[in-house]
């Protein structure tokens, strides 16, 4: 479960609904993510009660989890939209990632020693997780299903690509200048997508946050950049010319 300040009375309006069946209809989303591949849908839906599945429900704007909470849980979006994000005394919002329907979240600190929650996770539109008891994901279950092995193994693989992604992020960062930022992230972006023509997540202040940089000067630098020949926008789609 999520640590004890999940559970204050403010957090009541989240909908707890702790059994398998109600988890049954996204059982869909399931297949598609890392953590369940190569695993059948009946495989899936014979686990659920195994790992302790649960669904949480949060309006926009509301907190999924908080910088000092502890977990205990593996997290996957089933629906809706999740940012990642730190804000600094004064307010200052750093957007460490976004987290999109099938994705994984908060395993980083599901080790004994990894300590409480460094970032908080807020949900950008109403949205629906589904939780699973780490000690149940990584403990083989007496039947010793073939399949429970195989979500042991795509844990693994899903931390190592995490990893991969946290560096390409640093990639980002490293960079000097606003302008570099920017050609890094949008080329990566446009190489992800297998297209010069491409749709981010991200409005113009999320993109700022993301790549820590001041969103009017980021403004000015993609239209240098469009005045320059270099691309085309509007609003977030992208064409890199």
């Amino acid at each position: 479960m999520f640590g004890v300040n999940f559970f204050h009375a403010e957090r009541q309006a989240f909908i707890n609904e702790s059994n398998g069946d109600r988890v049954q209809k996204y059982i869909t989303i399931l297949k598609r993510t890392k953590l369940f591949s190569g695993v059948s849908e009946e495989e899936i839906a014979s686990m659920l009660s195994c790992l302790d599945a649960r669904l949480r429900h949060f309006q926009k704007g509301e907190y999924v989890l908080r910088q000092g909470e502890s977990l205990a849980d593996i997290t996957v979006l089933a629906e809706g939209a999740l940012h990642i994000q730190r804000d600094d005394y004064w307010g200052n919002r750093a957007i460490v990632n976004r987290v999109s329907v099938g994705d994984m979240f908060g395993e980083a600190y599901l080790a004994p020693e990894s300590g409480a929650v460094l970032n908080d996770v807020i949900a950008v539109e109403n949205s629906t997780v589904i939780l699973f008891d780490v000690r149940r994901i990584i403990t083989v279950c007496s039947s010793a299903c073939r399949f429970h092995a195989a979500v042991i193994q795509n844990l693994f693989y899903a931390l190592s690509e995490k990893n991969r992604i946290l560096v390409q992020k640093l990639g980002y960062l490293s960079k000097r200048t606003t302008r570099e930022k920017l050609i890094a992230y949008l080329s990566e972006e446009a190489k992800r997508q297998n297209s010069p023509s491409f749709t981010i997540p991200f409005n113009r202040q999320q993109l700022a946050d993301f790549l820590s940089v001041d969103r009017s000067a980021m403004s000015k630098e993609l239209c240098k950049m469009r005045d320059e020949g270099l691309l085309a926008f509007e609003k977030n789609q992208f064409r890199l010319l």
